[in-house]
């Protein structure tokens, strides 16, 4: 008898301690421990939450601004991912440390030596083709965001991967993924998601690894100025009232000036021509229907890509190397295309003037612009228009 009324009173003193350590507390109960609970907290892991790996294209391809990779499909050979992309297995295998006889995971990430895309040939007919469909039939210009175009040759391509780009880690003799995942300070679960790896989270010699991006904090807010601080039992500093300030100066208005006008085209050498040449310099590519929309025309480096003509700039977009394509509309349904620029100085939904500058030409051997005239959704050869 006298065991069990100790073990009673042990309970009562039990619950009578638990329940004044939950009334000492100031907040609600912590359930997510992210508190120090018992000196145990779960916020460095909450900190460390990444964001998931971008979606790769048809191809398995991910492009980001300065490199591409591609993820493996279930029963991907080194030989099979490079043949889906477009490389030589052999460059494909060395690159990775590999055989192109090598299987893949389910996932599997494999860097690529170099851009699997071409500037080359670039279907512009979207872009155009967007620009007058959306036209209004009023004669006015409406224009909208359209996405990066593709290569003709690869139209299920992605586009560059949004936010930021990952690190790109090529793994040396000795690391290992845990070791990796504390040099970045990412979970290894999440580096081993981001690039295909298998239960062990092996990596090899050579390999390279995608770093998975952390999801971004939330911003924080400006810190208060400390002269506006003040410390307990003082009160809030006085604003100086307005009539403690010096008196405006009196206002002086400027006589009213005239518009300008600037309905005046700029003066060109080619005035009697239906459109003016884009930039001074040499047509190295003509036009050939279904295989150079336009014509190719070179010159110096730096030089001042202008518009052939009158009228709206109704779209400012970038092939899948993200070099700038501007498509400008004018009357009837006429379009001209400048691809392959740099330096652009005018914004969708400008109004330009026949030989004023809305870009420059790239540098090296990409010192040209490839020029398109369209009809409608029809490309048609713009040397008649230059003459």
């Amino acid at each position: 008898m006298r065991a069990v009324s100790k073990s009673a009173m042990l309970r009562c003193v039990t619950g009578v301690a638990a329940l004044a350590i939950l009334a000492g507390c100031e907040g609600p109960l912590d359930y997510d421990l992210r508190g120090q609970v018992g000196g145990f907290s779960t916020a460095d892991a909450a900190r460390g939450v990444t964001a998931n790996r971008p979606a790769p294209d048809a191809r398995g391809v991910i492009t980001y601004p300065n490199y591409q990779v591609a993820v493996a499909q279930r029963g991907d050979t080194v030989a099979s991912v490079a043949a889906r992309v477009g490389l030589p297995e052999g460059e494909l295998a060395v690159f990775n440390g590999l055989k192109p006889t090598d299987k893949l995971r389910d996932g599997e990430v494999i860097a690529l030596p170099r851009t699997v895309s071409s500037t080359s040939s670039v279907d512009i007919a979207s872009i155009a083709g967007t620009a007058i469909d959306e036209a209004p039939a009023d004669g006015s210009v409406r224009t909208s965001t359209l996405a990066p175009a593709q290569p003709a040759t690869a139209p299920t391509q992605a586009p560059v991967a949004s936010g930021p780009e990952p690190i790109r880690h090529q793994v040396k003799r000795g690391e290992t993924a845990y070791t990796i995942a504390r040099l970045y300070d990412v979970p290894v679960d999440a580096l081993a998601e981001w690039n295909g790896l298998g239960s062990d989270f092996t990596v090899r010699e050579d390999q390279f690894l995608l770093i998975p991006i952390k999801n971004q904090p939330a911003p924080r807010q400006a810190a208060v100025p400390a002269s506006n601080v003040t410390q307990p039992g003082q009160g809030s500093p006085t604003p100086t009232p307005p009539s403690a300030t010096q008196p405006l100066p009196d206002e002086v208005i400027a006589p009213a000036t005239p518009a300008p006008d600037v309905t005046a085209e700029a003066p060109t050498n080619q005035s009697s021509s239906a459109l003016g040449l884009p930039v001074t310099g040499t047509i190295i590519r003509t036009y050939d229907k279904g295989k150079n929309e336009g014509i190719d025309i070179a010159g110096q480096s730096g030089a001042a890509v202008k518009a052939a003509e009158a009228g709206t700039v109704a779209a400012i977009t970038a092939d899948a190397d993200q070099v700038p394509i501007i498509v400008v509309k004018h009357n009837s349904d006429l379009l001209t295309v400048y691809a392959n620029v740099d330096k652009i100085t005018v914004k969708k939904g400008d109004r330009v003037r026949r030989g004023e500058q809305i870009a420059s030409l790239r540098g090296g051997d990409n010192s040209y612009v490839h020029f398109e005239v369209r009809k409608g959704f029809e490309s048609v050869d713009p040397e008649p228009y230059l003459k």
